[in-house]
């Protein structure tokens, strides 16, 4: 993974890779958010881009790069593993703050309001969209 760069993590890719994306960060995200939440400073930001990706009004291209960049904060084995204490997330961190600094006009206040309902909850628990 040394030898992938930002801009190859955050391809938004063609449908299927958008979709398989769309899945894994639909299945792992809110574990990993509870772990990471004492590491990411920003993470009702974090939480706000997720509702983004998944809202059908956000602009593809912009939800292909979400998903892209969630997708990298989900996986457990990347560039610095996860599991590392203090370090894991730290690339994790990077490439969501590229991101979000990227498409901050596209996370709507509906968005934030979404995340700071589900923060207040610590997240759903199981729910089919997220």
């Amino acid at each position: 993974m040394d030898d992938v760069k930002i801009g190859e993590i955050l391809e938004p890719g063609d449908e299927d890779t958008r979709q398989r994306r769309e899945r894994r960060v639909r299945d792992k995200f809110w574990n990993t958010a509870r772990r990471a939440a004492r590491q990411v400073p920003f993470m009702e930001d974090v939480v706000a881009a997720y509702y983004c990706a998944f809202d059908l009004n956000t602009p593809h291209r912009v939800r292909g790069v979400l998903l892209a960049a969630l997708a990298y904060f989900v996986l457990p084995m990347d560039a610095l593993p996860d599991f590392l204490a203090f370090v894991g997330f730290s690339d994790d961190v990077a490439v969501l703050a590229a991101v979000l600094a990227a498409i901050r006009a596209h996370i709507t206040p509906a968005h934030y309001a979404a995340a700071r309902a589900a923060l207040a909850e610590d997240g759903p628990e199981s729910t089919s969209d997220g």
